[in-house]
C-alpha cells in the first residue's frame, strides 16, 4: 500500500514542499476516511471542525517534517512506520525526517475519526511550542556559520590606517540587548537555533505575549527578536548575554544584513541602468524604456521583463566585509565599505559563510 506512494514521492523530491504536504495529507485522509456513512457529512459539529484542523494541519505538515535539513526542504525517509490505527488490521504510512510518528499516541485511536484528531492536536502542540510563528508552519531562515548579533547603523567615516591609508568605514553601534531569549534544539523544537533578543524598550511598547515570552527566561523587554540557525547550540543558555568582543575580531569576515533605502518609482535607467537613447537627429526618446517585446507573436509581454518599477527599500546582504576596528568600551564597531539602509536601520551581523571551512561541504 506504501510502495505506490513513495515512488510517487520519490519523483516530487525537488517539487514544491507545499505540494508535498499537500500529496501526503491527501494519501492519509484517503487511507483513513472521516468516519460514518456520508463521510464528513455524518459526523457532528465538533468532530467536523477536528477534520478541517487536521486537514490544514497536513497541508503544514512539510514545513514541519522539514526543519532538519534545510529551509522548506522535506526529505523522504524510505523507511515505513507501522501504526495502529484500527482495531482489525495495522496500516503503513511513510516515514519523513523530522516527523517524528513513534511519538504519536495512536495507541487511543479506536478509528479513523480518532487518528485524525490524534494527529491534529499533535500538530497544533508541536505549532505552539514554536511561539506559533506563521498559524502552525515552523517558519526558519538559512544555516548561520555562526551566532551573530544585531546592531544599529549610525553613519560613516574615513578611518586612517596606521600606515597612512584612508579606508572608508561605517560605525555599527549596539545598544543594550543582545541576550539570548531562547535555545532551540532537535528534541525540543526539530531544529537548532539560538533566538536574540536586542533595543530594550518600555514595557507598554511589547504585548503581553511578547512580554509573557520574555518574562520565563527573566530578561529585559526587548523590541527586536531574531533566530541564528546553527549546526549545535552547546554552550548558549537561556538569558546569556552575548559579548561583542568574544564573537567577533579586526580582520574577521562578516555578512551583514538589512533592509535597503527605498528610492521609490524608478524608471528603467535607473533601476536597471540602461542606455539612454540620442538626443540628435529628430529623436525624442531620451530616456523611455523603447520596445518591450514582438506583436502579434507572441503577442504578449514575457514575466521578468525589465520595466519601470518600485526600486529598494527591501532586504539586502553585503557579503564578506572586513571588521577594520572592534571597540567594546564605546560598543562599537568599524566595518569596510558600506552596508544597507541609512543610520538608525537594523541590522543583521553574522559570519561570513566560508563552504569548507565553517560550513560544510
Amino acid at each position: 500500500m506504501v510502495e505506490p506512494y513513495l515512488r510517487r514521492e520519490a519523483r516530487l523530491e525537488t517539487a514544491d514542499p507545499t505540494r508535498r504536504g499537500r500529496a501526503f495529507g491527501q494519501w492519509l485522509l484517503a487511507q483513513y476516511p472521516p468516519a460514518g456513512p456520508e463521510g464528513r457529512k455524518g459526523l457532528p459539529t465538533s468532530q467536523r471542525a477536528e477534520q478541517s484542523t487536521a486537514k490544514q494541519s497536513f497541508a503544514a505538515m512539510a514545513a514541519l517534517a522539514s526543519i532538519s535539513s534545510s529551509l522548506a526542504t522535506l526529505s523522504l525517509n524510505s523507511a515505513a512506520v507501522n501504526v495502529s490505527a484500527s482495531t482489525s488490521a495495522p496500516a503503513l504510512i511513510p516515514a519523513f525526517s523530522g516527523l517524528r510518528t513513534g511519538s504519536l499516541p495512536l495507541s487511543a485511536a479506536k478509528s479513523s475519526s480518532d487518528f485524525h484528531s490524534v494527529v491534529s492536536v499533535t500538530l497544533a502542540r508541536s505549532s505552539s511550542s514554536n511561539g506559533g510563528a506563521s498559524r502552525g508552519v515552523v517558519t526558519m531562515g538559512p544555516l548561520e556559520a555562526g551566532v551573530g548579533l544585531m546592531g544599529t547603523k549610525m553613519g560613516m567615516m574615513t578611518y586612517f590606517t596606521p600606515e597612512g591609508n584612508a579606508i572608508p568605514v561605517t560605525v555599527i553601534g549596539f545598544h543594550e540587548g543582545n541576550i539570548v531569549t531562547q535555545v532551540k534544539t532537535d528534541a525540543t523544537d526539530g531544529y537548532s537555533a539560538v533566538q536574540v533578543g536586542y533595543r530594550r524598550v518600555r514595557d507598554r511598547k511589547l504585548t503581553k505575549p511578547e512580554m509573557g515570552h520574555l518574562k520565563k527566561v527573566d530578561v529585559i523587554p526587548m523590541r527586536h527578536l531574531q533566530e541564528f540557525r546553527l549546526t549545535s547550540v552547546d554552550g548558549f543558555e537561556p538569558a546569556q548575554r552575548l559579548k561583542l568582543d568574544e564573537l567577533f575580531k579586526e580582520g574577521d569576515l562578516i555578512d551583514v544584513a538589512g533592509d535597503s533605502i527605498g528610492k521609490g518609482f524608478a524608471g528603467g535607467i535607473k533601476r536597471w541602468h540602461f542606455a539612454r537613447g540620442q538626443r540628435t537627429h529628430g529623436s525624442k526618446s531620451y530616456r523611455q524604456l523603447g520596445s518591450i517585446g514582438a506583436g502579434t507573436t507572441p503577442g504578449r509581454v514575457y514575466p521578468g521583463k525589465k520595466m519601470p518599477g518600485r526600486l529598494g527599500g527591501g532586504r539586502a546582504k553585503i557579503r564578506k566585509l572586513e571588521i577594520i576596528k572592534v571597540d567594546d568600551e564605546m560598543h562599537a564597531m568599524l566595518i569596510k565599505g558600506s552596508v544597507p539602509g541609512k543610520p538608525g536601520n537594523l541590522l543583521r551581523i553574522t559570519p561570513a559563510k566560508l563552504v569548507g571551512i565553517n560550513l560544510p561541504k
